[in-house]
């Protein structure tokens, strides 16, 4: 990820840039040219896929939801719970607002600060090398090209095909996008706009005027008391698009948010990035850093494929093997080469390794939320601009727990201390509503403080010396993570496996900037261990006493305490929900999604508002999906519309086995006319 500027971003932190491998790097050795060579054989290996089709058609659907308008006016994050339970189990769901939902469009598109783009090679992002530098553009001008691109594409298109009045539908992208991944019948060069700053370039969405975004001025304690007495705006007007959490400015600070704690600005993290995307540009397979939730708004253009799997240990691992049994020469060289977010094969393939896997397709004013771990994957079908940042719930808590792990094997540095994080939620307690999250703040305690007080006595058994008594180290902050405190935890980061020492962390005398974690200090140099001593900013008795008050807490919550094993710790996460998740019944609201979408054929005719680029302030939904959402979701009859998890999984579309072709079987009303997309 590029850095920014001290002088430009002077409040603002960005996500650590993972490295960088060329397509138009030389090879560097006999292995190295043998990676094009070894795709090429994978894709003789596929003998079942052929040019007419690309296989997808057989993936089964993601769940999609419709809050009421009462739900859309509450806590995003609440709503995301009650729909946990059954989300969760696909890795990805859809959500679609309620009628009245329209919120103007706030991207500067008169600036002419330009943003760096990303050149992808379609015809072989299967091989594991990373993207090339794209032109720089500003919004209108990017968007501007993507559109010619799309003309041409289609003229193209055409012509070999003798196909020029046929409609142009998802599907048809879907098998052309596959074509050209797949087969390489065309060399196919795009352009991508991703991951664009939303504070230099406007965030599609409007300010808030509460204070509810990180980027906001801080206020005083009355202009805070006198901003929590005001009541929540309406949906349908201007303030209600400024201030509700949908807002993707707002939803890291909701509350009930752990990122809540994270005072300073993180790119993507906290902070939304922009995509403007090109036909066919795409987001290779990955899950979110620390294992974060993911929410994704489509704000305007052309609809954007998805693909994802469960985010159980399993599945994770289940997608690694198949990626890695697909790129395993180029493995051998880049270890955490998907971490590198530049890989994309078809969810066929995952389907044959045994990955559970599912599509949505997300149309302008829709939400797509990804679960903890859960890779998720797909590209646009056209010009478009969409907006995503992180947030995190409670639960999330052994998700982080897992992703400070991996990093560690992999010597990556983690975007934020997990310790850090876990250790202000214990400091923030009253937010501790639900003994279930509790206990998983517990346990999470639990296992870091028994690790940490085994190693230190070890570490001082084999001679490293506690040097607490004779230095004055400044105390973790633990009310919040703030600028200081980031960068305090990046000058303290394990010379071997990059995770940041929070407790405490060995260092030796032969170095004045080396240290390491209480793991691996036997790797940070060859002299003896009397030369090595311990710098340690919480002591036992304050780990402790963190703990105890946790404990405490808990018991208000549930009565009394119960202990709780390793065992119970990863039953209380999703896996348990293995069985359910690769049941054979179609998901929550496919089939009135797909009704509502029914017949959408991509516009690309002269007179297109695809080709039409959108306009600051411009209402995107008005001419376009809008339209289509003439529905009443305030009708709680309907059972789509019933976020209760029993009441949903009993009365959405789940009964519905599938047919042998795997395709969901969808009562789809005769009566239903075409409708076109833009």
């Amino acid at each position: 990820m590029e850095t920014s500027s001290d002088s430009a971003q002077s409040n603002k932190r960005r996500r650590r840039k993972p490295p960088s491998y060329s397509y138009y790097e030389a090879p560097e050795s006999v292995e190295e040219g043998r990676f094009l060579q070894q795709a090429i054989e994978n894709s003789k290996l596929d003998v079942q896929r052929t040019s007419s089709n690309c296989g997808t058609n057989l993936i089964p659907h993601g769940p999609t939801f419709f809050p009421t308008v009462e739900e859309f006016e509450g806590n995003p994050l609440h709503y995301i719970t009650k729909i946990r339970p059954i989300a969760e189990k696909y890795g990805i769901c859809k959500i679609v607002p309620p009628k009245g939902w329209n919120p103007p469009f706030c991207v500067d598109m008169e600036s002419k600060n330009k943003f760096q783009t990303k050149e992808q090679l379609i015809h072989r992002i299967q091989e594991g090398l990373s993207f090339g530098d794209g032109e720089d553009y500003c919004v209108s001008d990017y968007l501007e090209m993507a559109q010619a691109n799309m003309k041409d594409w289609v003229s193209r298109h055409r012509r070999k095909t003798g196909e020029s009045d046929k409609p142009l539908t998802p599907e048809d992208l879907e098998n052309c996008y596959w074509d050209t991944v797949e087969i390489n019948n065309d060399e196919y060069i795009v352009e991508y706009g991703n991951d664009v700053d939303s504070v230099e370039f406007g965030s599609g969405f409007p300010r808030s005027e509460r204070g509810r975004d990180v980027g906001s001025k801080k206020k005083t304690a009355e202009e805070q008391n006198a901003t929590a007495k005001l009541p929540e705006p309406k949906l349908g007007t201007d303030e209600f698009y400024k201030e509700t959490y949908w807002n993707l400015n707002n939803i890291p600070n909701c509350p009930d948010s752990i990122l809540q704690h994270i005072k300073v600005g993180i790119n993507g993290i906290n902070v939304p990035w922009m995509y403007f995307g090109n036909l066919f540009s795409t987001f290779c397979w990955h899950n979110e850093d620390n294992y974060l939730y993911s929410i994704n708004y489509h704000h305007w253009g052309a609809p954007k494929q998805w693909y994802g799997i469960p985010g159980t240990k399993e599945d994770a691992e289940g997608l690694e093997k198949v990626f890695k049994s697909y790129l395993s020469m180029k493995m051998r060289d880049v270890p955490d080469l998907l971490h590198h977010i530049t890989t994309m094969f078809s969810p066929r393939l995952l389907q044959s390794g045994g990955v559970p896997v599912y599509k949505l397709l997300q149309f302008p004013g829709e939400f797509v939320v990804t679960f903890p771990r859960a890779f998720h994957g797909g590209f646009s079908m056209g010009p478009n601009a969409g907006e995503a940042v992180n947030f995190a719930t409670h639960d999330w808590i052994a998700h982080g727990a897992d992703a400070s792990e991996r990093y560690r094997s992999f010597a990556r540095p983690a975007v934020f201390s997990h310790d850090r994080l876990t250790t202000t939620m214990a400091n923030h307690l009253e937010e501790q509503r639900s003994a279930h999250t509790c206990k998983l703040l517990v346990m999470e305690l639990e296992r870091v403080i028994d690790e940490e007080m085994k190693q230190r006595n070890q570490l001082f058994k084999d001679g490293v010396r506690d040097v607490s008594e004779y230095i004055n180290l400044p105390p973790n902050k633990v009310d919040q993570l703030d600028e200081d405190s980031a960068n305090y935890d990046d000058k303290r980061l394990c010379h071997a496996c990059k995770h940041i020492c929070f407790f405490s962390c060995v260092a030796c005398e032969c170095s004045k900037s080396k240290v390491s974690c209480l793991r691996h200090s036997h790797f940070m140099c060859r002299c003896p261990t009397e030369k090595r001593y311990m710098m340690i900013w919480s002591t036992q008795k304050e780990l402790e006493e963190t703990l105890e008050k946790v404990k405490d807490h808990l018991k208000q919550l549930e009565g009394s305490y119960v202990d709780l094993t390793d065992e119970d710790h990863y039953s209380m996460k999703i896996d348990d929900n293995k069985k359910e998740a690769k049941s054979s019944l179609v998901a929550p609201g496919v089939a009135e999604d797909t009704q509502n979408h029914m017949g959408y054929i991509i516009d690309v005719s002269p007179s297109s508002l695809l080709y039409k680029v959108p306009t600051t302030g411009q209402r995107l939904l008005s001419n376009t999906t809008s339209k289509y959402c003439e529905r009443s979701h305030g009708d709680t009859s309907s059972g789509a519309t019933d976020v209760d998890v029993k009441a949903t999984m009993k009365s959405l579309p789940m009964d519905q086995p599938l047919p042998p072709s795997g395709k969901p079987k969808i009562d789809i009303k005769p009566s239903m006319t075409s409708r076109v997309l833009i």
